[in-house]
């Protein structure tokens, strides 16, 4: 992949100059691109090898380390019901962003996700842009992602593009008509993938085959095939430079250098977007595009629940599961929102349960001390041989947004992504209405919910610069332009005022590609594609 020096990208004309070259970032710049503009993507981390394959490994921790993989090589800190954490983000800093890791799940949401419904009250009244606007973007997003699986029997709204899902294991096979005959509706898990018959399963590990679809192989790449595409990678933005009405520059880190575009797409990342406009303080001392004090609230995770769910046969070995199966019984019920239950594609093997053991001695009282760490290996041998032949599923619970749950600046290390989070009390009551929701369905039958304590799912971060029809509670219009900065969009997870029940990673990518058309409509004075 063929990346520019800063003097070649200051040489430049450029129409519009992406921050970020994550999912958002690489499927907006692929969009404006092939209609005729010329984009600049700038980026943080490493381009890295065409044919790279690297697993996402949360133990990595030397910040060099982490770089040339890809990772934020950093820690991130959590103010986490007033308790200060710092750990390992699982987020990517390269070409891809955290989607080259990703495990490649994409879901499209229910209706009452973005519309209000007289049955099921949104938690924001309804996005300002509604489920039918997105639709025909959902279904762009399916195709360009080459999702595979099978329909939702419990959805009425056709989902075009879908292909064929991938070979299925005789374990999950056996699973899924189990789940039938209890009365539920699985489908096949909506994966992004390109070949089915060749597929390594790259899910969680950067993809070496160009097989697994993500904002790299999806949307980068293509965008530098069309010749209207430059890449600079290992760049810092260190500020954002706006005259009040619109952004006049980018300044990088390195050099301090000036680039300038006749627009700019903030393209970060929910910590990374935020964190960026709250520094940037060249015009307004509370931060860029920040009139509303609205940058970086709101900010919202799902919460996981890894539920154990053993086969109906008994065998000597351990069955094979596979990132098969996906049900949405327990989305919402009686009136609340709760979300998807998807299988993981893991075994409850001792690798497996070592990683979220490690996960959970990160944001622990004891993580200072690593004698302790070293004894973790007990309890996940004897948890593997307990649970060694369950599969493994998560529950997604959606998170709500509150003002006081937000992205702030580190007050010793700017650089460093800091949020504070509380724990809402209705947030953990939906909890125990889902654990008790999903226990009844699966009476009878050998099950174990194995999170114990609240998880936040920190792959999942969204909300930080919400879109809205009022400048005074929301960050941007909704087109993703700013309401402050004419020529200032966002296409990535922090526009979202809902965290839906589902990944948040196909409503990412539908809304990029929205975006991108209100771009290029603005940029060539053309009607917006849907009258916003």
């Amino acid at each position: 992949m063929q990346t520019l020096t800063i003097e070649a990208a200051q040489a430049q004309s450029w129409d519009v100059i992406v921050i970020g070259a994550g999912l958002g970032g690489g499927l907006l710049g692929r969009r404006l691109t092939e209609q005729g503009l010329s984009v600049l993507f700038v980026e943080h981390g490493v381009a890295g090898p065409d044919a790279e394959q690297q697993i996402y490994l949360g133990e990595i921790r030397h910040p060099e380390a982490r770089r040339i993989r890809g990772l934020w090589p950093g820690k991130v800190e959590a103010h986490l019901n007033g308790v200060a954490t710092q750990f390992h983000g699982s987020f990517g800093a390269g070409v891809g962003g955290s989607s080259v890791f990703y495990a490649a799940a994409l879901e499209r949401p229910e209706r009452h996700d973005l519309d209000e419904d007289p049955t099921l009250p949104h938690p924001t009244g309804g996005w300002p842009v509604g489920y039918d606007a997105f639709l025909p973007y959902y279904a762009l997003a399916t195709d360009w992602l080459s999702l595979r699986g099978t329909p939702d029997p419990l959805s009425d709204t056709p989902n075009p593009n879908l292909r064929d899902p991938l070979p299925m294991t005789s374990a999950d096979a056996d699973m899924m008509a189990h789940m039938e005959h209890k009365g539920l509706h699985p489908y096949r898990l909506h994966l992004a993938v390109r070949y089915a018959d060749h597929c390594r399963k790259c899910f969680g590990a950067k993809c070496p085959w160009h097989c697994k679809m993500d904002g790299r192989s999806a949307g980068v790449v293509p965008a530098l095939a069309t010749g209207r595409a430059g890449l600079l990678t290992e760049c810092a933005v260190a500020e954002i430079l706006e005259d009040g009405t619109g952004v006049t520059g980018i300044r990088l880190k390195e050099g301090n250098t000036i680039l300038r575009a006749r627009a700019y797409a903030l393209c970060a990342g929910t910590l990374g977007s935020a964190r960026l406009l709250l520094a940037s303080k060249s015009h307004n001392p509370a931060g860029c595009a920040n009139s509303s004090d609205w940058v970086g609230r709101g900010l919202m995770f799902h919460l996981n629940e890894v539920l154990l769910i053993w086969p109906r046969r008994k065998s000597k070995t351990a069955p094979e599961f596979g990132k098969s199966i996906s049900l949405r019984d327990f989305y919402s019920s009686k009136g609340q929102r709760f979300g998807l239950v998807q299988s993981m594609g893991l075994d409850a093997g001792h690798g497996n349960i070592m990683r979220y053991l490690s996960q959970i001695y990160d944001q622990s009282i004891l993580r200072r001390f690593e004698r302790p760490r070293k004894l973790l290996h007990i309890p996940a041998m004897l948890a593997s041989r307990l649970f060694g032949k369950a599969a493994i599923f998560v529950g997604i619970i959606e998170d709500f947004a509150y003002p006081e749950n937000r992205v702030v600046l580190h007050p010793d290390n700017p650089e460093m992504p800091c949020f504070h989070y509380t724990y809402h009390p209705e947030l953990l009551q939906r909890r125990k209405a889902f654990r008790r929701t999903f226990s009844r369905a699966f009476r009878g039958q050998r099950r174990f919910m194995a999170t114990i304590q609240p998880t936040l799912n920190y792959g999942h971060p969204v909300g930080s610069l919400r879109f809205g029809t009022d400048p005074t509670t929301s960050v941007l219009r909704p087109d993703c332009r700013t309401h402050d900065l004419n020529n200032l969009y966002v296409a990535d997870a922090s526009f979202m005022p809902s965290s839906l029940g589902v990944n948040p990673s196909l409503t990412i990518a539908a809304n990029a590609l929205r975006v991108a058309d209100h771009m290029v409509a603005a940029l060539t004075q053309k009607a917006g594609p849907d009258g916003t």
